[in-house]
């Protein structure tokens, strides 16, 4: 097989789609714009800062809005990749432009987002559009395979392909990307991604729609985990329980109806009633009314901002509370304690959904309403008996603990991801891996060594890099499913696409012959 019968047949593929590349260029880029920028209610403040835009970017995106923002971009990828490879660009060149067009479209989609005040604009979403422009290139590449095939061709007769030193270089390189890539994954269970404009909400919700009905008694909140020994001391004796004070944000001491709650370390405004203000000679018990209920409910002042900034910063949290419910019925789920701006949106809610306790907390994982992954622990609220609740979050675990030590639930939110999450992340961590596999085999195919243990070795480790990743940085166990889960996406897509140019191949020799 001639280089020029490869190019006669490359060109006889193109024809197939001659300009359909630029109207599919120009239509998903069309929809693009639709699709983020709707309902184009476009709106101008009078003053504008750098500080305000990075305001508007600190938003999360959530595992839907990532499935869509992979999607929206892959038909971008794949008509860009047709117009580069009729323009001569050489693979990487491609690689590089699609990467950066999709980035920069992206970009320009989030800085218009700013100025639309029902959308959301997330730095996050111009990683994965990118990544939607990635994919559209490489399902190109495994629809057009003769062009794939040329480039792999190339490179297995190239001059680096001779040189062991170049192969070793670019197998480091490889590591590199393998840990480089697994650097997001343990960004998604950190709390930096919490609202600061939320208030800090008793007994309800800030629209007022989600009423519980009982009595919180004392609240502290700290911006660190404290250990199961502090735990156990905390719910013997709470009065004698020392707080360490660098890291308490609120205390907040409810014993009686007042018009409003200070918080005694400051840091946060006071509690003030919302709805109708309650007499001060109410008690919980006093013809079933209760200090928290659908008519009055306390919220902050000013937002939360201190306790936002600082739990983002450590990622850690300790909430410690006295609880008495009046309604071991309540559906919605009730909120007891939340920092939230709605129904939707929230940082954190204790809450109770008829005699169970649930909890949300917000992380990239989780969603902006933390409902994707929750503790929901029954039989706790079946009723009027004051409860002493104490929760800590550290390294993606959730641990809550009611009355005493032994009644204990925790939750790992790493170990519980549903298969359509790890599916989706697992395929964006290491399908980019699969492709650079198959071209860096591709250039140690003539040293058969050294190209099997390059080949083995390049499916396991990027899985065991993810994994020690994830063992150290959030104390998860290992999974030898999830293991195996990032071996076959980097050696399933390895195989797809050499295999798919070698079957290209042989049809052109066939054809010749």
């Amino acid at each position: 097989m001639t280089k020029n019968t490869i190019s006669k047949q490359d060109k006889k593929f193109f024809i197939i789609i001659p300009n359909w590349d630029y109207f599919i260029v120009v239509i998903s880029s069309f929809i693009i714009f639709f699709a983020t920028l709707h309902p184009f209610n476009f709106q101008l403040s009078g003053s504008w800062s750098i500080r305000d835009l990075v305001t508007d970017f600190n938003n999360s995106s959530f595992f839907q809005d990532q499935v869509n923002n992979v999607l929206l971009f892959m038909p971008f990828g794949f008509g860009l990749a047709s117009i580069l490879q009729r323009k001569k660009i050489k693979i990487l060149g491609q690689l590089f432009i699609t990467i950066i067009l999709s980035a920069t479209l992206s970009l320009s989609v989030e800085l218009l987002q700013t100025l639309i005040p029902s959308r959301a604009p997330t730095p996050s979403d111009i990683f994965h559009n990118s990544f939607g422009g990635f994919l559209g290139l490489l399902c190109f590449y495994i629809y057009g395979s003769r062009s794939f095939n040329l480039t792999l061709n190339k490179l297995e007769n190239s001059h680096s392909s001779k040189s062991i030193k170049k192969i070793v270089i670019f197998s480091f390189a490889y590591v590199l990307f393998a840990f480089l890539i697994s650097i997001p994954w343990q960004n998604m269970t950190s709390l930096n991604s919490w609202d600061r404009d939320f208030h800090l909400i008793l007994g309800n919700e800030g629209t007022g729609d989600r009423p519980w009905k009982g009595d919180v008694s004392q609240l502290y909140i700290s911006d660190q985990a404290i250990s199961q020994n502090e735990v156990k001391k905390l719910l013997t004796d709470e009065n004698n329980f020392q707080w360490e004070i660098d890291s308490l944000i609120a205390d907040y001491q409810l014993t009686q109806i007042k018009n409003n709650y200070q918080d005694r370390t400051g840091n946060l405004s006071e509690l003030v009633w919302e709805g109708e203000e309650p007499s001060e000679k109410q008690t919980v018990s006093k013809e079933g009314e209760s200090p928290l209920n659908s008519h009055h409910w306390l919220k902050t002042k000013t937002p939360a901002t201190t306790l936002s900034q600082r739990i983002g910063k450590t990622s850690e949290f300790t909430i410690s509370a006295n609880i008495t419910t009046a309604d071991p019925k309540v559906a919605g789920p009730g909120r007891i304690i939340s920092m939230s701006a709605d129904g939707q949106h929230r940082n954190f809610t204790l809450g109770q959904q008829e005699d169970s306790l649930e909890f949300r907390v917000r992380t990239p994982l989780t969603g902006s309403n933390g409902s994707d992954l929750n503790l929901n622990i029954p039989a706790v609220f079946t009723r009027e008996k004051s409860h002493h609740i104490v929760i800590t979050y550290s390294k993606a675990t959730l641990e809550i603990y009611i009355d005493k030590i032994k009644n204990y639930h925790s939750l790992h939110l790493l170990e519980i991801i549903p298969k359509r999450q790890i599916l989706f992340y697992y395929g964006i961590t290491f399908i980019p891996l699969g492709v650079y596999l198959a071209l860096l085999t591709t250039l140690a195919k003539r040293r058969l060594n050294f190209y099997r243990i390059l080949l083995w070795t390049g499916i396991l480790l990027p899985s065991l890099i993810l994994e020690a990743t994830l063992i150290n940085g959030s104390g998860k166990n290992l999974s030898l499913k999830n293991l195996l889960i990032g071996m076959l996406f980097t050696a399933g897509t390895m195989s797809i696409l050499r295999i798919r140019a070698k079957v290209m191949r042989n049809k052109l020799t066939t054809t010749n012959d």
